[in-house]
């Protein structure tokens, strides 16, 4: 069992080592000045307590506290993949969404042309239609005056003679 970052065995044995030294100067006086320790047997008392309490606040204290840090340590950790689970969904959906406006610029690019050549095509019909009618409206015009112009001609042709009659008196002044 691990006591911040020690091992309870090792740290069992190093107090043992100390009590046992301190046992070993019995006579020697431990202290500067005017104050004397002296070991006794309270000592193994006082490192019985010591363990009892080091073993009460791991169990009391210490394991929840290191399994609610473990808990969410890996709390953490399975958010920290989500994120990166999110954002790399994030991201395909986004190549994704990118490449579908790409192709749909591409198709509507095609469509625009397709369109515009049709709109050319018929704009041309059409004009051709017009051009058709109005050449056939001026051929139909033309005969009309022709013929018009035929029937003037042939009306005053039959007048002439009266206005060559008409023009002779006034020139020469006098019935003809």
């Amino acid at each position: 069992m691990k006591i911040s970052g020690l091992n309870l065995k090792n740290l069992i044995i190093s107090m043992l080592f100390v009590a046992v030294s301190l046992f070993s100067f019995k006579g020697v006086a431990i202290g500067a000045g005017g104050v004397t320790v002296i070991p006794d047997g309270s000592l193994f008392v006082q490192i019985a307590n010591f363990l009892i309490i080091i073993w009460a606040l791991n169990v009391i204290l210490y394991k929840p506290i290191r399994k609610i840090l473990i808990q969410r340590k890996e709390k953490i950790i399975s958010l920290e993949q989500n994120i990166e689970k999110l954002d790399q969904d994030a991201q395909e959906k986004d190549d994704a969404f990118v490449s579908g406006i790409k192709t749909a610029r591409g198709k509507g690019s095609i469509e625009k042309e397709t369109l515009l050549k049709e709109a050319a095509e018929e704009e041309r019909k059409i004009i051709e239609e017009i051009n058709q009618k109005a050449q056939a409206n001026l051929a139909e015009i033309r005969e009309k005056i022709a013929k018009d112009a035929e029937n003037v001609r042939s009306a005053l042709q039959k007048e002439v003679d009266t206005f060559a009659n008409a023009i002779s008196e006034k020139i020469l002044g006098r019935a003809v």
